[in-house]
């Protein structure tokens, strides 16, 4: 059986209804102990996807992605790379805070990842950046080390992934700060190559 009948969401939905669908989710055990699922937000149709680890403390009180200090500093880079934050969009590899904000258990991510793959495909973005090490694994390669895959692009299915640091690595070590910002010249000059209204 299809992943999309097993999770009960019609193929030509929307990430709303989809959303609407993943907020019924008991699939692992990080529901449990959050206040809500943080689904992910943005432009439906972003030719740019940024993937992150899970929700923080802050994200799961207000349910957004990227609200907390590590998402100030990502709306920042963005900025500066010339993107608006409602122009992209914004998601994690859980949507679940795992307890603590430790990172999420293999077990976790496996039962969240159809969710993501599913919201993907309605998005159909062109470029995805991988926030971290976490995501590069779950998206790019289950190998991936990010101090050695950061900067490079690999393509599948159609896809570029852009695997970069993490923003709150930058806030433990500003040494980081600079290959993410030269990473995100590549990604810009990716997405102006598309032809895309900026």
């Amino acid at each position: 059986m299809p992943e999309q009948q097993r999770l009960g969401f019609v193929e030509r939905g929307t990430l709303a209804e989809l959303a609407a669908e993943a907020g019924r989710c008991r699939r692992c055990g990080l529901r449990e102990g959050c206040r809500g699922v943080v689904f992910g937000e943005g432009d439906p149709h972003a030719a740019l996807v940024l993937v992150g680890e899970g929700p923080g403390a802050r994200e799961d009180e207000v349910g957004r992605p990227f609200v907390g200090a590590a998402g100030q500093l990502l709306d920042r880079i963005l900025a500066a790379a010339g993107f608006r934050r409602e122009e992209v969009y914004i998601t994690n590899v859980v949507m679940c805070r795992p307890p603590g904000n430790r990172l999420p258990e293999p077990r976790e991510v496996a039962a969240c990842r159809s969710w993501l793959e599913l919201k993907l495909s309605l998005i159909r973005p062109a470029l995805v950046v991988c926030l971290g090490a976490l995501a590069t694994q779950t998206l790019v390669d289950p190998q991936a080390r990010i101090t050695r895959l950061r900067g490079q692009v690999v393509e599948r299915d159609g896809i570029r992934y852009f695997p970069t640091f993490h923003p709150a690595a930058l806030l433990r070590d500003e040494s980081k700060k600079r290959p993410v910002w030269e990473d995100f010249r590549q990604i810009r000059a990716a997405y102006d190559a598309l032809g895309a209204d900026v």
